[in-house]
């Protein structure tokens, strides 16, 4: 591993060492890789040094003038945000032992070649990364894999995505952002990890964020990370999930949830390849790869006020469609055998071939849910219908007769195949309000999510709604 490989730009280091020829030596190399160095001689300097700013990095020596420098960690003076490198004399193993006890991530034997410094720093730093990736993922475990069935219907998406890759492997660093569109339960998150893990980011790492999940008030700390005091609970510094996805992916779901001020920081980061922590000073150079995915349309959100349309157009640049289910054809039928085979394979159930009944209900229903709601929908015909693929359930709890039969009294005859308009005239304010009953029926009367599977706001549910309910 070569120096210019260690990211260690706008990083602040401590070298703490009483060999000054040592620690001059040290903090020249280390400041050509363009870190900023703090020199101290004893744990006195080393304590004001800690107090005065927060540090990245510590090469911390054993053994001091004044004391052991394993009293940093014992005191907590240097903050879990900061990945401690000990270095400790022939025969002071021990105290390196104690060092890592304390807290201390690597430990260098004197003498040592400062070459070795690259990979100590390098592997320091993915340590503080994986940390944090592995805490994110321990309180919002999405799980899941990155098979996602393209079929016929979208060949030209899939072609589009191998140009993307193709592209990302050309370009060595800060690939541009992906935006990913689609209706709640096409695959978004799914394209999402089948991108980062086909292209060349694979080996790092992946991080996945829902930004309607973030509260307003730590979602600037969470994505950007913060300094020691930044706030009242700041009790220790901490990385943002941006820093933490250096060298990969981060993945941000239902990005328009991100409140204004928050989408113009991200901009800069976009733009700038750098974020600066809440309560921090120093600009810290990232590397991460933004793929951004949104159930809405960002043009109309532009218009109405709600989305920064200086961050559109930034990220309207590799932008990949996924067409609801609903228009996919025969490959619905298709998905559906092959998840059928993945259900089969997990309730360790055999599973027959869907009958030309069902064939007909899953190709006549609409499917607002999309593959989130197909999935489901297999799984309880296994589970709860003995196997049996004619779907009679599905026809009954959504329609009250079975879809693709002939007595389908119950569906508009604008949603049959073959409907024409008549000539007297269609009322669209009658087709609006049956969508927006069938909309509230499969959300139990949740306007919110409702507004959701309408691609809709809540405020028009409700005034839909005060409409009919007043006769007008």
């Amino acid at each position: 591993m070569s120096q210019e490989r260690v990211r260690l730009k706008n990083a602040a280091i401590l070298v703490l060492d009483d060999e000054v020829l040592l620690r001059r030596r040290i903090a020249a190399w280390l400041e050509r890789a363009g870190a900023e160095v703090v020199q101290a001689g004893n744990l006195a300097e080393a304590r004001k040094a800690a107090a005065a700013m927060p540090f990245d990095f510590a090469l911390v020596d054993v053994n001091l003038p004044d004391g052991r420098g394993t009293e940093l960690l014992g005191g907590k003076l240097l903050g879990a945000g900061t990945s401690v490198i000990v270095m400790t004399a022939e025969g002071g193993v021990a105290g390196a032992v104690e060092a890592m006890r304390l807290g201390a991530v690597d430990y260098l034997t004197k003498p040592f070649d400062i070459e070795e410094l690259p990979f100590r720093f390098e592997r320091a730093r993915r340590s503080k990364q994986q940390t944090r990736v592995e805490e994110h993922r321990r309180t919002h475990d999405s799980g899941g894999g990155d098979q996602f069935f393209f079929g016929r219907s979208l060949a030209a998406m899939e072609q589009q995505l191998e140009l993307i890759l193709a592209a990302d492997r050309r370009i060595v660093k800060h690939p541009p952002p992906v935006l990913i569109e689609g209706e709640t339960g096409t695959g978004k998150t799914t394209i999402a990890r089948w991108i980062h893990r086909r292209g060349p980011r694979a080996d790092g790492p992946l991080v996945e964020v829902n930004c309607s999940a973030l509260p307003e008030t730590l979602a600037e700390s969470e994505l950007f990370g913060h300094e020691k005091g930044a706030f009242t609970d700041a009790k220790s510094a901490r990385i943002g999930l941006l820093e933490a996805a250096d060298g990969g992916t981060l993945f941000l779901d239902e990005l328009p949830s991100l409140p204004l001020p928050l989408q113009a920081k991200l901009l800069t980061a976009l733009e700038d390849h750098a974020i600066r922590r809440v309560g921090g000073s120093r600009m810290q150079e990232i590397d991460t790869r933004i793929v951004a995915a949104t159930n809405a349309d960002l043009r109309r959100l532009v218009t109405e006020g709600r989305f920064r349309e200086d961050l559109f157009h930034r990220l309207d640049l590799f932008r990949v469609r996924i067409p609801p289910l609903r228009e996919r054809g025969e490959d619905i039928v298709a998905l559906a055998r092959l998840l059928l085979a993945r259900i089969g394979k997990r309730y360790a159930l055999s599973v027959g071939e869907i009958p030309e009944t069902g064939r007909k209900r899953l190709l006549a229903h609409q499917w607002p849910g999309n593959v989130r709601e197909l999935a489901h929908e297999l799984e309880r015909a296994v589970v709860f219908d003995g196997g049996d693929l004619r779907f009679d359930a599905l026809a009954r709890r959504l329609y009250g007769t079975p879809v693709g039969d002939a007595d389908s009294s119950r569906t508009p005859p604008w949603l049959r195949d073959g409907y024409t308009f008549p000539e007297e005239g269609f009322s669209i304010e009658g087709a609006v309000d049956e969508l927006v009953r069938r909309a509230l029926e499969q959300t139990g009367g949740n306007a919110s999510a409702a507004a959701r599977l309408l691609g809709t706001t809540r405020d028009f549910v409700r005034y839909r709604l005060r409409d009919r309910s007043s006769g007008r």
